[in-house]
């Protein structure tokens, strides 16, 4: 009787192994989206200047550079002094 089931078993599975086989299993994929119209930007309304980063050629630059020097410097003290005050009031009150 086991025997008989296991026959059976085996038959059907079979019978789904070749069914599977005959359908055709490929990838389909869709194409990729792209912003603007198939541009990587609009071009009107992007245009990267031809002389943007000329640090030696720039107005007031000393100015501008001991400005932004100091902002960086300001914001790299002020910041980790804030988490610790925040932190210890934080625990303080509790």
């Amino acid at each position: 009787m086991a025997l008989r089931s296991a026959a059976k078993l085996f038959a059907s599975s079979q019978s789904i192994l070749s069914n599977s086989s005959t359908e055709s299993r490929s990838f389909h994929s869709t194409g990729v989206k792209r912003m603007g119209g198939g541009h990587g930007h609009d071009e009107p309304y992007y245009m990267h200047a031809k002389h943007m980063y000329n640090l030696d050629r720039m107005k007031h630059q000393k100015l501008k550079m001991s400005l932004a020097v100091f902002t960086a410097f300001s914001i790299g003290v002020a910041v980790p002094v804030y988490a610790v005050i925040f932190q210890q009031r934080k625990t303080a009150s509790g």
